[in-house]
């Protein structure tokens, strides 16, 4: 079962569990320039300009975090391909998967913004850009 959690709730989890790894599904240039929380590990789900799904996304996870059981929390813009990207990594064998609901930026608000109503950077939680 892949736990659903909003960004406050990731963040209290990544300080109480010292093997919590956030994995940030976004593209490079999300990561860079929108900006990412210190410490997240970068493997895009899917790359622009096509957008097609990274190859090597379960073996870049792999890398990144071996241990299966360790609690892997997954960031993207909104909290849609990092849903996507838990999925196939439960089917590979995680066994703690997080899914940050609102994701970085959080939803798109009446006039199309996104970071007025929800994400990461929307609840002060700590971030940085590259």
């Amino acid at each position: 079962m892949i736990e659903q959690l909003n960004p406050k709730q990731a963040w209290e989890l990544m300080r109480q569990n010292s093997k919590a790894v956030i994995v940030d599904v976004r593209t490079k240039i999300e990561h860079g320039f929108v900006g990412h929380p210190p410490g997240a590990v970068l493997i895009p789900w899917k790359e622009g300009p096509d957008w097609q799904l990274n190859p090597n996304f379960i073996g870049e996870v792999k890398q990144a975090v071996p241990d299966i059981e360790a609690p892997v929390l997954l960031l993207c813009r909104s909290g849609q391909r990092s849903q996507d990207a838990a999925v196939a990594l439960e089917q590979a064998g995680y066994r703690h998967l997080v899914n940050i609901v609102e994701g970085f930026e959080g939803p798109l608000d009446e006039n199309r913004h996104r970071g007025n109503l929800g994400g990461w950077r929307f609840h002060g939680l700590p971030w940085e850009q590259s």
